[in-house]
């Protein structure tokens, strides 16, 4: 599941559990650009609630929309990642390093608080 709500002007909140095969993913890629459209300086609180490998569908599917996504990742200044996976906090803040104008941060999910704060600063 992977699911994108508007909270506010300019911020998103993206939950995601389960395995994501290519027509879901499809679905929640349209979802975001959707619900990008009209952000600047955005926000975006990322819950991992049960991370699986997303299908070689998707991952497909991904690869052949990153040019729009580099272009969505503009909208965007600071992403907070909710999730209790050690490597996976590791992986969100290496993918911050990679992208300029984009800060990155990861927090246990029972952190949503500090995550909501530092979204705020």
């Amino acid at each position: 599941m992977f699911k994108v709500v508007q909270n506010g002007i300019n911020r998103l909140d993206i939950e995601m559990s389960g395995k994501l095969n290519a027509e879901e993913m499809r679905i929640a890629l349209d979802e975001l650009v959707s619900k990008s459209k009209n952000i600047e300086n955005g926000k975006m609180l990322y819950d991992v609630i049960d991370f699986h490998l997303p299908s070689l569908g998707a991952i497909a599917i991904e690869f052949s929309r990153l040019p729009s996504m580099f272009g969505l990742l503009k909208k965007f200044s600071r992403a907070a990642v909710l999730t209790d996976k050690a490597w996976l906090k590791k992986v969100s803040e290496f993918e911050g390093a990679l992208f300029p104008g984009l800060e990155i941060k990861a927090f246990s999910r029972d952190q949503k608080g500090e995550a909501e704060a530092w979204l705020r600063m």
